[in-house]
């Protein structure tokens, strides 16, 4: 089911919830596969910074994002707490490193608002909105846009 409505209330629904830094962000349940403790990965040359590496997941070759490294916010530590949400994006599968995953949420368009313009100082490319739950703010990610962007472009090939 393709969504080509960038509205916003077009993107209400349940969202699974997760930490980066002091933010909580949130993604389409609907697009997670998995959520895994971080274990080591297998690197790939040349591959840019963000780019962690590839586990093998029963058989399939995962590319490992950190989402820390990708959004510039700052030397990412890796813990206890730290998971990698398994994506499905179209017909690939994908890992992306957090903190830490908070919970389901659901947002109706009553409480997700439009990203703020930044002009050029922050890149909302890939920002849904902000979601509002009792006194929490929810950076909403088009996690499928991030991971099927031109910068990402190395995932795809190290998944092809």
């Amino acid at each position: 089911m393709e969504h080509s409505d960038n509205s916003g209330t077009a993107n209400s629904g349940e969202f699974l919830t997760f930490t980066l830094g002091a933010e909580e962000y949130g993604i389409d349940i609907l697009k997670v596969q998995e959520i895994r403790g971080y274990d080591a990965v297998t690197k790939i040359a040349n591959s840019p910074p963000f780019i962690k590496g590839v586990i093998n997941l029963r058989g399939v070759i995962v590319p490992i994002v950190d989402l820390r490294i990708k959004f510039s916010l700052g030397e990412p530590t890796y813990d206890q707490f730290t998971v990698v949400i398994i994506l499905n994006i179209g017909k690939r599968v994908m890992g992306v490193v957090v903190d830490g995953v908070s919970d389901v949420i659901q947002l109706s368009s009553d409480n997700l608002h439009p990203a703020p313009a930044f002009g050029s100082i922050l890149d909302t490319r890939y920002i849904v909105g902000l979601g509002t739950v009792e006194d929490r703010m929810i950076i909403v990610v088009d996690i499928e846009k991030l991971m099927t962007s031109t910068e990402m472009s190395l995932v795809e090939a190290a998944v092809a």
